[in-house]
């Protein structure tokens, strides 16, 4: 076999530089908040696929929009309430002198996606909405290192007969170019083929990042979708990053291309029950020297990534009393 190309020193997103993640969690309620952000604004770009997205400061992201550059992005569990995070994330934001400048005032720009965890098994009952103090306690968290599987968004996220996760991976390509994904698994399809150890994204393992359980050999009728018994419990989101000096319009054909990531992992994906949602994110730190080919290059390894990460996802959830759907490696064995 060819030798493959090189994960970024922790294999997270934030192998990206200057980028940094931090997750919330709330264990009774069985859900959670992710955060990206960095030290300064940075490109950004969003695409969705998904029939039941949720979203909040996405339509700000369209190349022919005025504000180019955000502060942060947020993925959340809670459904429509959970884009109450990105509230306690502009908090953070602003106290800290962090915002687009409109006058006197600094408005911080945190663009947010939701995925559907109320029927996990958490207790749903509050009286004040929890996900503004999330988003805060996620922003606090900020650093290079995070935990994968049952954390951040991922806390609650299921998918077809496994729990989903929070997964990341990255890739550092011939270029120096540095590319990462980061993704809340909750998804109406499967992320391993038939029930089985073996997961979709297996031909694009790095190592032995989600088990080294190889490609599977018996498969199942590719017509026949095996998903999720209540098809209203899913959405996956996610984030793809680079280090590449990338416009507003070049970020939109990276959230997009890395949508083919998804359709490599989770089997069906994109579906009308799923709001499945990419955001892309460039720091601007690198240059392209050829830019027609280094975007499909990016497009294409974001995509990878992307399928790379959700499989981590799905390996890392860890068993919880009370779980809906078991974790991978209460089946399969883990790490």
């Amino acid at each position: 076999m060819a030798e493959r190309m090189p994960t970024g020193a922790r294999n997270l997103i934030t192998d990206v530089p200057g980028l940094r993640v931090g997750n919330a969690s709330d264990a009774d309620i069985r859900t959670g908040v992710t955060v990206l952000s960095a030290d300064r604004p940075f490109t950004a770009g969003v695409h969705v696929m998904g029939g039941a997205p949720g979203t909040r400061e996405t339509d700000l992201l369209a190349p022919d929009k005025t504000v180019e550059e955000v502060d942060a992005l947020v993925l959340s569990g809670g459904s429509a309430f959970g884009l109450d995070a990105a509230s306690g994330v502009v908090d953070r934001l602003r106290a800290a002198g962090r915002g687009y400048a409109a006058g006197p005032v600094r408005v911080p720009i945190v663009p947010a996606a939701i995925l559907f965890d109320l029927v996990n098994g958490g207790d749903k009952g509050w009286t004040g909405n929890p996900y503004a103090a999330l988003g805060r306690a996620a922003f606090d968290a900020l650093g290079e290192e995070f935990a994968l599987g049952t954390e951040g968004a991922g806390t609650g996220a299921m998918t077809a007969g496994l729990k989903g996760g929070l997964g990341s991976a990255s890739v550092v390509l011939p270029s120096g170019h540095t590319v990462g994904a980061l993704v809340a698994v909750n998804a109406l399809g499967a992320a391993t083929v038939d029930g089985g150890p073996h997961f979709w994204a297996a031909p694009f393992e790095l190592g032995t990042e989600f088990g080294g359980r190889g490609v599977a050999t018996d498969w199942p009728d590719p017509h026949l979708a095996v998903t999720k018994a209540n098809a209203r419990r899913n959405t996956t989101i996610g984030i793809v990053a680079t280090d590449a000096a990338l416009t507003q319009a070049q970020c939109t054909r990276l959230a997009t291309a890395a949508h083919d990531g998804f359709a490599r992992a989770l089997v069906p994906s994109h579906t009308p029950h799923d709001g499945d949602l990419i955001f892309a994110a460039a720091t601007g730190a690198r240059p392209m020297e050829t830019p027609a080919a280094d975007t499909l290059i990016l497009g294409h390894a974001a995509a990878v990534c992307m399928a790379r990460a959700v499989a981590r996802g799905v390996f890392a959830a860890r068993s919880e009393p009370g779980d809906v759907f078991p974790a991978y490696a209460a089946l399969h064995g883990g790490a």
